[in-house]
């Protein structure tokens, strides 16, 4: 999607958006050509219950006493809730209209907003990002696609007085949006495409954004006694991966700032096999590792003044002959041992050697991992949270705060020592899996247990990495979620 500003101007031809608050009120684009149609627009919001609210529409097509072929109109809600993510829902929905409507181009007519959170320029700006987000297709297997299935819409124009700061901010927040739909593509990709190698040599591809990026084998792991990690891919005949990201964006003197990510291309559930039903999904069980490597894009793209480093646990969880068996003792990276009771408890397994390399070798100020984890999170929070456990309250609030800004809310659980009983194992130093009861709470707490003295966060994204259902600026299925939240911690508190 080409986004594009102007100084504020109403066509003369094409199709435009205007905009209406609370009960249709019209804001003056929207009464200009109202009124050259001899109140079309008026007669329209009448006819219909159209009240005004955020991404509401109307549309008039071919409004007589004007050239233009088409007018929408949409709401934008009080004017006082106005702000960025509202913006970016208005924008979404004129995308969503008329993506395959046969439009190719849209002027968007942003008047003043009296009394919203946000200026001008960022409500532009914001407007962009929401049609770029919604213009997101994965669609590069179909072959047979019909003319009016295909997308027409190419040009979004927006018409506003702050053109020239818009452009400015629209710069940043493309950044992300790039980001994000790289993260995207990563979770839609099967598992016959998108194995660890493949999933490796697309870091090894993002050198052009001036990172800076390693792989490491199995030989390498080896020597670093990643036997956790090793343990889970042992199964497959794809080999793990370990992929180490670099953003250099301050002084080299700088802490840098951690992400690790749980990258399990495709889980079987390995010799604990899952469920045939819906076992098509698992190709998503790499959202954490694509929430990652999207915020390094992010953040490389927009050149941001941090250093940062992205750390993402690569494997394929398969029951092959040679696959990890329930009882079997795994030896860390940490030196602790492991006796995996659940070979479908993988995740925390990829990320107990992932942290520890990460921690070990960058000493970050904080590090921050994400990974698709546990069913019980889903049952806790459902699709509108991701579960936050944490060791650093502050670190919490700024995840929080992030979060709750970029529309992807997470919601902090509890920890204790208490739930560590739950881990203690026979035969070895703990065991992978807690049981039912509090499972998104003892999967935390085994996670924790590879954490040193360093600020650290987990979200459990199993909720959110997916969606069923398609929402403003989300499709159906993979969410990008993570790298808006990363993003907007960085940029709001590590920076400069």
């Amino acid at each position: 999607m080409n986004v594009t500003f102007a100084k504020r101007a109403l066509p003369n031809s094409g199709s435009v958006l205007v905009l209406a608050g609370e009960k249709g009120k019209l804001l003056p684009s929207a009464e200009a050509i109202d009124k050259a149609s001899q109140g079309q627009i008026s007669k329209a919001i009448k006819a219909t219950r159209f009240a005004g609210g955020v991404g509401e529409l109307v549309e008039i097509l071919a409004p007589h006493g004007t050239k233009l072929a088409r007018v929408l109109v949409s709401g934008f809600g009080k004017p006082d809730k106005f702000d960025a993510l509202a913006a970016e829902r208005v924008g979404a929905s004129a995308v969503k209209r008329l993506l395959k409507s046969g439009e190719t181009t849209v002027t968007v007519m942003l008047d003043a907003v009296e009394g919203a959170p946000a200026e001008a320029s960022a409500l532009a700006a914001h407007i962009g990002s929401g049609a770029v987000l919604e213009a997101y297709r994965f669609d590069s297997y179909f072959t047979k696609q019909k003319p009016n299935e295909k997308a027409s819409l190419a040009k979004i124009t927006i018409a506003t007085d702050a053109a020239t700061a818009a452009r400015r901010l629209f710069t940043e927040q493309d950044a992300v949006a790039e980001g994000i739909a790289f993260a995207r593509n990563l979770v839609s990709e099967p598992a016959n495409i998108l194995f660890p190698a493949e999933f490796a040599r697309r870091c090894q591809k993002l050198s052009t954004y001036g990172l800076d990026v390693e792989v490491l084998g199995v030989a390498q792991m080896k020597r670093l006694k990643m036997g956790s990690l090793l343990g889970v891919g042992q199964g497959s005949e794809n080999e793990p991966k370990l992929v180490v990201m670099q953003w250099t964006g301050a002084a080299r003197t700088k802490k840098p700032v951690a992400f690790v990510g749980k990258g399990v291309t495709f889980d079987s559930g390995g010799i604990s096999i899952k469920p045939a039903g819906g076992m098509e999904e698992m190709k998503g069980d790499m959202g954490g590792a694509a929430a990652v490597t999207g915020a390094m894009i992010a953040l490389a793209k927009r050149q941001a003044k941090v250093n940062a480093v992205g750390v993402i646990g690569l494997v394929e969880n398969m029951p092959d002959g040679n696959a990890q068996r329930p009882g079997d003792i795994v030896r860390s990276m940490s030196g602790q041992t492991i006796e995996v009771i659940n070979t479908d408890a993988e995740g925390r397994l990829v990320l107990a050697d992932a942290i520890w390399y990460t921690q070990d070798r960058f000493k970050p100020q904080f590090l921050i991992d994400l990974a698709t984890l546990t069913g019980a999170i889903l049952v806790s929070l459902g699709h509108e949270h991701a579960g936050l456990f944490s060791n650093n309250d502050e670190l919490s609030e700024r995840i929080t705060a992030a979060g709750k800004a970029e529309g992807e809310p997470v919601w902090r659980m509890p920890m204790a020592e208490a739930y560590d009983k739950l881990l203690r194992s026979k035969f070895a130093d703990m065991k992978n899996v807690g049981g039912r009861d509090a499972g998104s709470i003892t999967a935390a707490q085994f996670i924790k247990r590879f954490v040193n003295d360093y600020p650290w966060a987990h979200l459990d994204i199993a909720g959110t990495a997916w969606k069923s259902e398609a929402r403003p600026t989300t499709p159906a299925w993979a969410t990008g979620y993570g790298v808006r939240l990363l993003n907007r911690l960085v940029a709001d508190y590590y920076e400069g």
